[in-house]
């Protein structure tokens, strides 16, 4: 009889490993750094904001590419190799001289390392605990979210003793190994067991699923919904530094804690008053928090802070829902590969998001508040459609 896996130890190098995928996340604290090394090259913030939203876009494409096999074959290989481009995709990224290259490495190596890693990572922690599925999920996606905040002071001192592109080096072979070594410890989880008296559980594909009128719903409105959450953790420092928030990298951290904590807070709201009201709940903080932001230099700073928290926090919330959302709707059998097609709309938010706020920035003379009331109004739209989709659940 061999000899059961040790499950806790599993899901704590799924925390590790989405932990260290997190770095993704402090993308602004790198871009400042990397805009004034390169300032006589021409760089410029829409463009750098691009290698950002370019990595995030190619989350759910590795996820689309390499779920299926997950399941299949088990988490290890997909960990490590997701360990193997990220660590590669941040290390050449400290021999970027140029924007396509920052694409190429920051962007569809780092975002396929992701995208391959956190797929399975998140995936394995969740069928090893079928009867803390609550506990395992929401622990593995906390560890995504809190990568800033423990990464990010530890970043800007890296940059400030031995400049972004050696940070970007020594971040990358650190990493790379971290990831791959909590790859070693993963195993397929026991296929779950299934009463006599109880059917096997169904569920419909992708196929099916991409067929219907309420997924493209579905998929709209979670578009809306992060899309201000990628615009505001993409250029939070540059938002902090240009509105004298607080320090930039105290903003990355508080962003990343609220887009933690998010994920834990609002799977509190939903236990109470069900997935679909809580989604329009965090639409209405979305456009809470921006018109905070906007209204900073009437307000205060300190309500600008919390503006940009707030959007995290709901951020966090949209990710934590939409996977029972797309479980509850087409079933849990393919869960893992539907939720991949799902997850597209956080790759377009990922690169529609951050774009907004630079390009509306250097057309407004260095403001972004248009690009504010524009995602307050993609929040009113994506709340509106929210209460038709459950409106029509009510008369089905």
């Amino acid at each position: 009889m061999t000899k059961q896996p040790n499950r806790w130890l599993i899901l704590a190098a799924a925390i590790l490993t989405n932990l260290s995928l997190g770095t993704g996340y402090a993308w602004s604290v790198f871009q400042a750094a990397l805009l004034e090394t390169n300032a006589s090259r021409g760089w410029e913030l829409s463009q750098t904001s691009l290698a950002f939203s370019i990595s995030f876009a190619m989350v759910p494409i590795g996820m689309i590419i390499f779920g299926p096999k997950v399941d299949a074959q088990g988490p290890k290989k997909f960990v490590f190799l997701g360990g193997i481009l990220f660590g590669l995709g941040l290390f050449l990224t400290g021999f970027a001289s140029s924007i396509p290259m920052l694409y190429l490495t920051y962007g569809v190596l780092l975002g396929l390392g992701i995208g391959s890693a956190y797929g399975a990572a998140t995936s394995v922690a969740v069928k090893w605990f079928p009867d803390k599925k609550g506990l395992a999920g929401g622990l593995t996606a906390a560890g995504f979210g809190s990568g800033p905040i423990i990464l990010s002071p530890i970043i800007k001192s890296l940059i400030a003793s031995v400049g972004v592109y050696r940070t970007f080096n020594i971040l990358g072979a650190i990493l790379l190994i971290v990831i791959c070594g909590a790859s070693l410890v993963m195993k397929k989880a026991p296929a779950p067991k299934v009463a006599a008296d109880q059917a096997v559980p169904t569920g419909k594909t992708y196929k099916e699923m991409l067929r219907e009128g309420n997924f493209w719903l579905l998929w709209l409105i979670y578009t809306l919904g992060a899309t201000g959450g990628m615009m505001i953790i993409g250029t939070a420092s540059d938002i902090a530094k240009t509105y004298s928030l607080a320090d930039p990298v105290v903003v990355v951290m508080l962003v990343g804690l609220a887009n933690t904590f998010g994920r834990i807070f609002w799977g509190a709201v939903s236990d109470k008053i069900g997935r679909y009201y809580t989604v329009v709940a965090m639409f209405i903080v979305v456009a809470g928090g921006l018109f905070l932001l906007a209204s900073n230099q009437t307000l205060g700073s300190i309500f600008g802070v919390i503006g940009v928290m707030m959007v995290a926090l709901s951020f966090g919330g949209f990710l934590g829902a939409f996977p029972g959302i797309t479980a509850e709707n087409w079933g849990v059998q393919n869960a893992g590969s539907n939720y991949g097609w799902m997850f597209t709309a956080y790759g377009v938010a990922a690169l529609f998001g951050p774009q907004l706020g630079t390009n509306i920035k250097a057309a407004n003379n260095g403001d972004y508040t248009f690009a504010f009331f524009i995602v307050i109004a993609m929040a009113v739209v994506g709340m509106v459609l929210q209460l038709y989709f459950i409106k029509k659940l009510k008369k089905s």
